[in-house]
């Protein structure tokens, strides 16, 4: 799987993980799908993605976007 399709998995299983953590537990965990929706919009003009880093740190091998 290349760095792009990680990300990209990583992020949609985050927003699932809030969006039950809000259903379940507590509507403050909003916040946490609010973040990821934020840091993948500022990925989209920057091109600086955190995640990205951590995956190319564990060996992913790199894909187009990042």
């Amino acid at each position: 799987m290349s760095l792009d399709r990680m990300v990209l998995a990583f992020a949609g299983i985050m927003v699932l993980i809030s969006v039950l953590l809000t259903a379940f537990v507590s509507i403050y965990w909003l916040w946490l799908t609010a973040f990821i929706g934020a840091n993948l919009l500022q990925s989209a003009f920057t091109g600086f993605c955190p995640a990205a880093i951590i995956f190319k740190k564990l060996g992913i091998k790199p894909g187009n976007a990042f």
